[in-house]
C-alpha cells in the first residue's frame, strides 16, 4: 500500500472565465494559480516524499515544477495522469455547453461513469489510464508517500478507488484548485 498525496493544478484564465479545459491547448497558471502553488509549496516544505509526479500538461506540470523547487524533488512527468478530453466541449464555458448539448449533458448526469462529450472520452475511461499510472508508480514506491499533481477528474477517479466509493460519485469529489487529500492505494 503506497500512500499518495494528490493535488489538483492551481488556478487558471479558463478556470476563472468557466471554461472547460480538458485537454485543450496549453493552459498556464494564473497570477492566483501560481501563489495557490506557492502556498502549497510552503505547505509541503519540510516533508519528506519518495517521488514527486505531474500530468505532462502545462497547468499542471507548472504546479509540480513550484512544488519541486520548494521541497528539492525533480518532476517526473507520466502523460497518463492528463485530464478527461472533453472533446467538442473543450474551451466552452460551461453555460454554452448547457445551451448547445442539452441531452449530452442530461446523459452525464444520468450515467457519469460512462457518458462522453462528443468527441471524448468517459470517466471510465479516464479511470482505466489513471489508475493503471497509479499502480506502475506505487509499484516503483511501494510505501510512498508519493506527491501526484494533476486534474480535478483524474484525481477524483483516484479518490473514488481509494475510498471505495463507485464512479457514479466521481463528480462529486472534484478537488478545488491546489486543494491537498491524502489517499492509501493498493495495486490492483
Amino acid at each position: 500500500m503506497t500512500q499518495f498525496w494528490l493535488a489538483r493544478h492551481g488556478q487558471t484564465a479558463w478556470n476563472v472565465e468557466g471554461r472547460w479545459q480538458g485537454q485543450a491547448a496549453p493552459m498556464p497558471l494564473n497570477a492566483a494559480g501560481r501563489a495557490q502553488a506557492e502556498a502549497l509549496a510552503a505547505c509541503l516544505s519540510g516533508l519528506s516524499f519518495e517521488a514527486l509526479f505531474s500530468s505532462a500538461q502545462t497547468r499542471a506540470r507548472e504546479t509540480a515544477e513550484i512544488i519541486g523547487r520548494r521541497i528539492g524533488l525533480p518532476v517526473m512527468v507520466d502523460p497518463r495522469l492528463r485530464e478527461i478530453n472533453l472533446g467538442a466541449w473543450e474551451g466552452m464555458l460551461g453555460t454554452d455547453v448547457a445551451r448547445l448539448y442539452p441531452a449530452e449533458l442530461a446523459e452525464r448526469e444520468r450515467d457519469p461513469a460512462y457518458a462522453r462529450a462528443p468527441g471524448g472520452e468517459s470517466a471510465a475511461e479516464v479511470a482505466a489510464r489513471v489508475w493503471a499510472a497509479a499502480d506502475d508508480i506505487a509499484r516503483a514506491h511501494p510505501t510512498g508517500p508519493v506527491l501526484v499533481i494533476s486534474h480535478g477528474l483524474a484525481l477524483a477517479t483516484l479518490i473514488c478507488r481509494a475510498r471505495g466509493q463507485p464512479l457514479t460519485r466521481v463528480y462529486e469529489v472534484v478537488p478545488a484548485n491546489t486543494h491537498l487529500e491524502v489517499i492509501e492505494w493498493i495495486v490492483s
